[in-house]
């Protein structure tokens, strides 16, 4: 007779963990699996960039007489009226003092060259690497310095000169910033301009450019003024589409729109006016009051609209779901204990008795009706309530008892799936933009979202109230 086996409580533990393991990837294999997607504070980047057409109040001054020009102020520096503007000098009496002054070596003093001095010592003392482009900054810095000094010392030698016949002192009839350069845009308006207009490539082309000793008739374009603080700049729209988006924008925020110059990173608000031509061009004139003298030399800027300062809780467009819900007019619609919403319902009970059954709802939004012209009417508030609470054809009583509503009227309400709780829980959203990809909705509405909810990333794959089983 063979000894009796005994079981092997390993293999039996063993046996125990393998059909376990075997039952749950069966289960996670036949069941559906949802991606889950984190909610987070974000928005959207469609800020639109353009090369903009700068507009300013501008004078152009010519030559009175021929001769070598000369200039006593650097560019762009603010001169008054009956200002030195420049020199005309027919038989180069100018330039033969200046020459002079530096072969002698008499055009800077002790004092100049100590404050050249101590402006290179700051500067190379706070200098770092990280910030090279500080030495550009520094170069104009010191070309300004030269070109003070130098003007200050040939300025106070003009009255002795200015006897001289050769000599034809040209001063300033207005006040502004003084601009050594013309373009043929002087004279542009915005209603003038046309698409051709921001054609850049052929701009330098067009530009007079003027400097010490230049030799100028009579009539030729000595030097400009720009006149005034206000100024514009000018953009081509891409298409009646994009004006209208604009336009939308600019009536939701009081016509002002934030402008970023790209080359500086200098951000203004400017007020807009939007204007469309007979060949369906659309063009939009972004009007500032200050700045203009950091820009007085450039006709061309790049900027960019920061139309997009909403922010709000950014998801994918594939997480928005439409639900259907039973519209109820909020005068049937009472506060309970614990603030709990509900409802009275007429019933008949087991006697054949008519009465009322208190009935607990979970509004998932409120909406108000519309008339046709898509004004609110007042006193016609409503709650959405899902079709799980009531039936169609439920009979409701008001809180006064005197008039009833029967249910069966719905509406669509926008809202994706929240999963906190391991299932598909219907949530409103407020859509205030949105792209092909993503969605920004309204924060923290009375039956929305929040920050770090997470929900479902394909609305597609679940049903209202399903489990989720998530990977």
């Amino acid at each position: 007779m063979e000894p009796r086996r005994s079981i092997n409580p390993g293999v039996v533990v063993f046996a125990l963990i393998l059909i376990y393991l075997l039952y749950s990837l069966l289960r996670y294999a036949t069941q559906k699996q949802v991606v889950p997607y984190l909610v987070r504070t974000g928005s959207l980047q469609e800020n639109q960039v353009y090369e903009g057409l700068c507009l300013r109040g501008e004078e152009v001054v010519d030559a009175d007489t021929a001769g070598y020009i000369n200039y006593y102020y650097r560019e762009k520096e603010r001169l008054g009226t009956n200002d030195l503007a420049c020199t005309i000098d027919s038989s180069g009496t100018i330039t033969d003092e200046i020459q002079s002054e530096e072969t002698e070596g008499t055009l800077f003093d002790d004092s100049d060259y100590a404050s050249l001095q101590q402006d290179i010592q700051t500067f190379t003392e706070s200098f770092t690497p990280s910030s090279f482009d500080d030495v550009y900054d520094f170069k104009s810095s010191m070309d300004s310095s030269l070109q003070r000094i130098t003007n200050s010392k040939v300025l106070s030698g003009i009255d002795s000169l200015s006897s001289t016949s050769s000599l034809s002192r040209m001063t300033t009839d207005n006040t502004g910033y003084i601009v050594y350069s013309m373009d043929g845009y002087e004279e542009k308006t915005f209603d003038t301009l046309t698409a051709a207009d921001f054609n850049s490539a052929s701009y330098d082309s067009q530009v007079t450019s003027r400097g010490n000793n230049d030799l100028v008739s009579a009539g030729d374009f000595a030097y400009k003024l720009e006149t005034d603080e206000d100024w514009s700049v000018a953009i081509q729209l891409g298409s009646e589409d994009e004006a209208n988006a604009l336009q939308s924008y600019l009536d939701a925020n009081s016509n002002a729109v934030l402008v970023r110059f790209l080359n500086t990173q200098q951000e203004i608000y400017a007020t807009v006016t939007i204007r469309n031509d007979t060949d369906g061009n659309y063009f939009a004139d972004l009007a500032f009051t200050n700045s203009m003298l950091i820009y007085c030399t450039d006709r061309f800027v790049d900027i960019k609209l920061m139309t997009d300062q909403m922010s709000g809780l950014k998801i994918p467009v594939s997480a928005l779901v439409d639900g259907e819900f039973f519209t109820v007019p909020a005068a049937y619609v009472t506060t309970g204990t614990d603030d709990q919403l509900q409802v009275q319902v007429k019933t008949v009970n087991e006697n054949g008795d008519e009465t009322t059954l208190t009935q607990a709802v979970n509004p998932y939004g409120t909406g108000i009706q519309k008339d046709d012209d898509g004004n609110d009417i007042d006193g016609s508030d409503f709650y959405y309530i899902s079709e799980d609470e009531l039936s169609k054809g439920d009979v409701l009583v008001s809180s006064s008892g005197s008039d009833t509503y029967t249910v069966g009227d719905t509406a669509s309400l926008q809202g994706v799936y929240n999963i906190n709780e391991g299932y598909a829980d219907f949530t409103e959203v407020t859509v205030i933009k949105q792209n092909d990809e993503y969605a920004i909705v309204q924060p923290n509405d009375t039956y929305g979202l929040r920050e770090y909810d997470y929900i479902v990333l394909d609305a597609t794959t679940m049903t209202p109230g399903e489990f989720v089983v998530t990977y």
